[in-house]
């Protein structure tokens, strides 16, 4: 009678299991794309006026851009003043807790800057603010 040897041939091998590595990462990459906020920015550039009160914001989403001709531009698009409360309306569905800032030239007269407000306003928005540079006190 012949034996036969069963030897144990299931050793690990010492590979490491990758899987549970790539679920925490994608995890976590899917943490970071939601919690982002993307800035957008008007697609212009625009002189600021300076001002001694001027603060940082940090959530200031919307960005609406007066040129110092009069030109308004939302979202790297130029748009019509008539225009300018449905993109706001539009953008603020898209963004609810984005604030509106109004980046107006320091050459942009003061009709255009106050219709463009009214507008804002007439979007149903009420929290908007007027960029500026600051100076230093």
């Amino acid at each position: 009678m012949r034996r036969h040897r069963h030897e144990n041939h299931n050793q690990d091998s010492g590979d490491i299991n990758l899987t549970p590595m790539l679920d925490i990462i994608f995890i976590m990459l899917i943490f970071f794309i939601v919690t982002t906020s993307f800035v957008k920015e008007a697609g212009i550039e625009i002189h600021r006026p300076s001002a001694r009160t001027a603060e940082r914001q940090e959530r200031g989403n919307i960005i609406v851009a007066i040129r110092a001709n009069g030109e308004i531009w939302i979202d790297k698009r130029p748009v019509d003043i008539r225009a300018v409360r449905a993109v706001i309306a539009r953008l603020r569905a898209e963004n609810p807790l984005g604030t509106v800032v109004i980046a107006a030239d320091r050459d942009a007269k003061v009709d255009i800057l106050t219709r463009v407000m009214d507008q804002i306003r007439l979007a149903g928005v009420s929290d908007m603010a007027i960029a500026a540079t600051a100076e230093p006190r």
